[in-house]
């Protein structure tokens, strides 16, 4: 009988003196697969899925840095360039090489999303912006305030899914400002508000709404 329940499998790269990467693999052949950064809470996540009605989805979680300092700088864009840009090649093309000959998965972007919370949903937001063609849909959760809508905007955007607490302000406005700037570019986006504050429950119940949004349900 086929088990019911996922399974984690970690892996370390050379990355940065040794970054690991957990996955959460479903029960079932996924159907859909979702990259996170602070892999080691996003990716336990994925549990969360297997009561909910959505497709089977891989979770890919891409550890953070220990360093706060280096944690920022790999998210947002604005504050060191060349760090940021390491880890987007890291991220983007050996993690995500990994995944598709680890689990032999090769998802095209209507399948594929990009997810963070607090200062990784600023990463999902700069990836997704600068590589739509990767990743089809953004789920970004409560963002910090490093990395700001541009007014040149890319041609081609991916689906965007805000949430924010309403305890939050300061992230509240972050993440309604780049609901807006998204919608006013023609991109297909959602914007919730939850009751609550930076780092309550909301983060981790929201993401099988977020699944089934991108992927249906």
């Amino acid at each position: 009988m086929p088990s019911t329940a996922g399974e984690f499998v970690s892996e370390r790269f050379d990355y940065d003196r040794g970054r690991q990467v957990t996955a959460y693999v479903p029960p079932h052949p996924p159907e859909a697969v979702v990259f996170a950064g602070d892999g080691q809470l996003l990716a336990r996540w994925g549990r969360d899925l297997e009561a909910a009605d959505v497709p089977p989805t891989l979770i890919v979680g891409v550890h953070r840095s220990a360093d706060e300092a280096e944690r920022l700088h790999e998210y947002s864009p604005g504050f060191d360039p060349e760090r940021f840009a390491a880890h987007e090649a890291f991220f983007v093309k050996d993690v995500r090489t990994w995944a598709q000959s680890r689990f032999g998965l090769a998802m095209p972007a209507a399948r594929t999303a990009v997810c963070g919370v607090s200062a990784s949903g600023e990463l999902a937001l700069a990836l997704g912006l600068r590589h739509p063609d990767i990743y089809g849909a953004v789920f970004c959760t409560s963002p910090g305030g490093g990395f700001h809508p541009s007014v040149t905007r890319p041609s081609s955007l991916p689906r965007a899914y805000f949430v924010a607490g309403t305890l939050e302000p300061f992230f509240h406005e972050n993440a309604s400002r780049w609901a807006t700037a998204f919608r006013e570019a023609g991109a297909d986006v959602l914007m919730t508000e939850r009751v609550g504050s930076h780092g309550d429950a909301f983060w981790r119940e929201e993401l099988p709404l977020m699944v089934a949004w991108a992927f249906g349900g």
